[in-house]
């Protein structure tokens, strides 16, 4: 009998990678989720397909053996849990409390059917201290005796996938890019960690989150920027990237952040290995065939342009550890003229009503908006040396 893997999202990373990585391992697949129409499809077929794309190459997956619940049927959903060897959740930061009180109750119901088998969770989101988040969300909804620390294995991640939007057709066929590295905490298990193929256990998980911030997510969203920049009529982010003075200055951002991450954690990386991973990830953005759009890539502004996202985060380490950032800075103030619009010629909202509010301010005050630097606890000395440093190269 194969082993059960309970994945609570079927979503893009849910289904592309998350499942398919257990299934292809030999794990029987169980997806908790909410989209009554795909689950209604998955237990129809049992299986879905997922098709790696690579420039002109493309290759069909199919992985059988799967079946949905709905996660509001708590009586499914706890009689999954019970029987799972092991779990994965992939349903972003802003649902998890929609899902806590359900999946507290459910690992509740196992603790009182196998007290004696730790249920491993592999937290697939990119949330920075994810177990501390998620743990603050369950622990209320649980007994006060409850054995928490001993029973329920937070795994942390560093989800690197890339995965686009669909197009809406097949709910039963995703497109992905080739990469399947699935980094972990090997800290994070209470059992023993599964012999499963591309999953990658790592110390310090924190280190590898970082990275991905840092160089993956900046990267991106600097190749979105600068590219929108100079060919705003542009659509996909392969095209915007085919301009080499674009992706030149795309790769000196990303070295100059990974010299910042190397500051960080010298123990961890080396500068062979961050620049092999900025050549592969620039390969990997420039993929046609994933369709990725510039719009998708730099949306959300209000996010990307906090103090502690990607750009402004490393932007504070780098003069915390006196290191340079002028190219990253450059990136930034690209993102302040960012407008690109959808498919249908509409800008994404939110952006629009950000960069409408800044409209008029000077470079400072712009600045002190975009970051929300007031929520962001840190002193306004630093920000105003920050400021100066944008002066020198706007």
């Amino acid at each position: 009998m194969k082993p059960l893997f309970v994945q609570w999202g079927a979503g893009n990373i849910g289904r592309s990678f998350i499942g398919q990585v257990f299934a292809n391992s030999g794990y029987a697949v169980t997806f908790v989720d909410i989209d009554t129409p795909l689950i209604t499809a998955l237990n129809e077929q049992s299986s879905y397909v997922v098709r790696f794309v690579s420039g002109d190459a493309s290759r069909e997956l199919r992985i059988e053996g799967v079946r949905a619940v709905d996660a509001r049927h708590q009586h499914e959903v706890g009689e999954a849990i019970v029987q799972a060897d092991l779990m994965g959740v992939s349903v972003g930061k802003s649902v998890w409390p929609h899902i806590a009180s359900s999946l507290a109750l459910a690992i509740a119901e196992r603790y009182k059917e196998k007290p004696d088998t730790p249920i491993d969770i592999i937290l697939a989101e990119n949330i920075h201290h994810a177990s501390s988040f998620v743990s603050a969300l369950l622990l209320p909804h649980l007994p006060k005796d409850f054995p928490f620390a001993t029973y329920v294995g937070l795994i942390e991640t560093s989800i690197g996938k890339m995965v686009p939007i669909q197009d809406g057709g097949d709910p039963l066929t995703l497109r992905a890019e080739p990469y399947n590295e699935l980094i972990v905490d090997k800290k994070g298990f209470l059992q023993p960690i599964p012999p499963v193929t591309d999953l990658y256990p790592v110390s310090p998980i924190g280190a590898y989150v970082d990275r991905k911030l840092y160089i993956h997510n900046l990267g991106h969203a600097t190749a979105a920027y600068l590219g929108y920049g100079k060919h705003p009529r542009q659509q996909l982010m392969a095209e915007v990237l085919q301009d080499t003075e674009v992706a030149l200055a795309v790769r000196k951002t990303m070295m100059q952040a990974g010299a910042v991450l190397l500051k960080i954690y010298p123990a961890v990386f080396t500068a062979t290995s961050v620049q092999e991973h900025i050549d592969d990830l620039l390969s990997r953005f420039s993929n046609k065939a994933l369709g990725d759009t510039v719009f998708r890539v730099g949306r959300d502004l209000s996010r990307k342009l906090r103090f502690d996202d990607r750009l402004m985060g490393v932007i504070i380490e780098a003069e915390n550890k006196h290191l340079p950032w002028d190219q990253i800075g450059r990136s930034y103030l690209a993102a302040l003229s960012f407008s690109a619009l959808d498919g249908k010629g509409e800008m994404f909202a939110p952006d629009r009503d950000l960069l409408l509010s800044i409209e008029g301010l000077s470079l400072r005050d712009a600045l002190y908006t975009t970051s929300g630097w007031k929520d962001s606890g840190l002193c306004l000395e630093l920000f105003e040396t920050l400021a100066a440093g944008f002066e020198r190269i706007s």
